[in-house]
Formats: C-alpha cells, structure tokens, sequence
C-alpha cells in the first residue's frame, strides 16, 4: 500500500487532491495509538478526582460559610438583645441614684442641698463628705467670732464716752449732753 500512495495518479481538473481536501479527514492524524489513549484516560481520570477534590472543597467551605454565618446572626440578634437590657439597666440605675440623692439630701438637712450633687453614688458620698467638711470650717469660723466678741455679763460701769471714735456732729451733741449735765 506504501508504493501506491508513492505512484501519484491523475486527477482530474477543477478536484483537488486528498491531502489538500479540507472536508475529507485526514489520513493518519485523527487516530490514536492505544499507549496514546491509556495516557489520555488516565489523565482524565486524574483530572475527574481533582475536580471531584475541588467540588467536596467548594461544598465544605459553603457549609462552614452557612454555620459562620448563622453564627453572625446569632451574635447580632443577642448583641442587639444585651444593648436593649443596658439601656434598661442605665435607665434602672439613673432612677436609682436619683432616689439615693433625694434620700440624702433629706437625711442632711443641715447641710445645703444644692452642694449635695453627683451622677453616681460615689460622687454623692463624696459630695456630702465635702459639705459636711464645709459645714464644719464655718461653724468653727462662726464659734471663734463669737468668742472674740463675748460682752461679760453685767452692765458696763459707766464712764465718759470717748469721742475718738464719734464722727464731728456726735462729739458736738456729746458736748453739749456734757455742759447740760
């Protein structure tokens, strides 16, 4: 068969040789020798357990996706559900502290209340702490003017008034109280 393909015969006009026909198939090329096809079928093989590997790693990481996210929604709803108790644990405490203030202040009336303040109890005890030191600093002031300014007991003996400390007209008046006596 070899020699004939060698012997080249005539073609007629207007055909065109096999080799150069592009519909007819060519001869030799499309066919495959069976090492050929074992080593496309094992690469195929290869290739369907990589994509099989690559379509279990796709499907876990979509599940750890779900869980992640249904996790997120969980600690988003109690997120949302722990600001709503702080809210109410602030407004609980506001109110609280108001009644302490209030209690305070009646159960110090000696001391003013406009210096009884504060937004926690801290700085109420604080504050009190503070007026009752307040309170204390101007007694002791007040006790020692008054110690200073102790009239004793008992009329004064009378004697004559020393006019140093009178102003013009009150030792004119003092003067003429004196001639008429």
């Amino acid at each position: 068969m070899a020699e004939l393909e060698d012997k080249k015969t005539p073609e007629p006009e207007g055909e065109q040789p096999e080799g150069n026909n592009p519909a007819a198939p060519p001869e030799g090329n499309g066919k495959s020798s069976p090492e050929d096809l074992e080593v496309i079928k094992a690469e195929l093989e290869e290739e369907r357990k990589a994509k099989a590997e690559i379509e279990a790693l796709i499907a876990q990481k979509d599940a750890t996706i779900a869980e992640l996210q249904a996790q997120l929604n969980e600690a988003r709803k109690a997120s949302e559900t722990a600001a709503g108790e702080l809210t109410q644990l602030k407004d609980v405490h506001s109110k609280a502290v108001s009644k302490y203030l209030e209690a305070v202040r009646l159960a110090n009336s000696e001391l003013p209340a406009d210096v009884i303040a504060g937004s926690t109890i801290d700085e109420i005890d604080a504050s009190i702490e503070k007026a009752r030191a307040i309170a204390q600093s101007v007694k002791k002031a007040i006790e020692a003017q008054l110690r200073e300014a102790t009239v004793p007991a008992g009329a004064p003996a009378r004697g004559e008034i020393s006019i140093d400390n009178l102003s013009p007209r009150e030792k004119i008046v003092a003067g003429i109280v004196q001639k008429t006596r």
